[in-house]
């Protein structure tokens, strides 16, 4: 039985998904008469300097769609998705109508448990190999909503290294998007335990000293909680993933292939974090793409290995992004 408790708890888990300065932007309306969720871009949490074209709002929001998909999989429901079914609303992304199960959403609903457990890690991690047969099982999760996954090695490995360092050097002088950082991060005891968005200091992590791994600063110079300051991987797993196209609708399976393969990596023991930069530049993005083919528009970069998980960051209340109706 569907109750409105019910309901509630599958949002929940829905928005336990990434997204970018942990902005939110999403909204969700489920019909009880057509067992139907609708899932609505909050265009009010946009981060225009960073992300003007909301190509990382749609990322976010397909991650919480995939994680809608998994909850109800487990609730022993099938959820039948249709993206953009408005051309009219841009601002609905996706419907998702609770049917009879299927044999295949056992699948899905394996993930169930990496969903409270998935968490960002702003710490190092181990110089430790990730066995090619979990490289492949992740690259296949991605392939299951339409995307690639790449394990960028050698002089792209170092390419894709230069290209974050230049985005973070830019970022240093640009007023406006360290104007934007500030507004979502949160500093002191006070601010952060009672936020329900942003990056709280307690989750930026310790200060990178040495290492290649590619860390976006939180604090933007500002003193924030001390957690010291450490090297950090000197070969860092970098993985890009990638969609043959690139308008909404590839940012919405996007974001669905990058929460599959979190949540897969959670589950097999892999700590996961983000390093997005580059593609917040368009004269950078573009040459994150696969050298060998020269197609694809990368969507995310993600680093994974083996260290600790990172806190829980703050969700905002179920009864702020959802409203039932009959």
């Amino acid at each position: 039985m569907m109750n409105d408790a019910r309901v509630a708890e599958l949002v929940r888990e829905a928005t336990a998904a990434p997204s970018m300065h942990n902005a939110q932007p999403w909204r969700f309306r489920y019909s009880r008469g057509s067992r139907c969720f609708r899932l609505y871009a909050d265009f009010e949490r946009a981060l225009t300097e960073s992300d003007p074209d909301a190509r990382a709002l749609h990322l976010g929001c397909g991650a919480a769609l995939f994680n809608l998909r998994v909850a109800a999989a487990d609730a022993a429901c099938h959820p039948d998705v249709r993206l953009l079914p408005d051309p009219g609303d841009t601002a609905l992304l996706a419907t998702v109508r609770l049917t009879d199960p299927r044999g295949d959403d056992s699948a899905l609903a394996l993930l169930h448990p990496a969903i409270p457990e998935r968490h960002t890690s702003r710490y190092p991690f181990a110089e430790t190999e990730i066995p090619a047969s979990l490289r492949t099982a992740l690259t296949e999760a991605a392939r299951q909503e339409g995307a690639a996954l790449s394990f960028p090695s050698s002089w792209h490995l170092r390419w894709v290294e230069e290209l974050a360092e230049e985005a973070r050097a830019r970022d240093l002088t640009d007023r406006d998007r360290e104007a934007e950082l500030k507004r979502w991060t949160r500093l002191g005891t006070s601010e952060a335990d009672t936020a329900t968005d942003g990056v709280p200091d307690y989750a930026f992590g310790p200060r990178q000293r040495g290492g290649r791994a590619p860390m976006r600063d939180f604090s933007g110079g500002r003193p924030t909680a001390d957690f010291g300051s450490t090297p950090f991987e000197n070969d860092p797993h970098l993985v890009l993933l990638s969609t043959d196209g690139d308008r909404p609708e590839d940012w919405l399976r996007g974001g669905q292939a990058m929460e599959r393969v979190l949540l897969l990596a959670t589950l097999e023991g892999l700590a996961t974090s983000f390093s997005t930069e580059a593609l917040e530049w368009p004269d950078l993005r573009w040459p994150l793409r696969d050298p060998v083919s020269g197609t694809g528009y990368v969507q995310t970069m993600l680093r994974l290995g083996y260290g600790p998980k990172g806190p829980t960051v703050p969700r905002r209340p179920v009864r702020d992004v959802l409203i039932i109706e009959d």
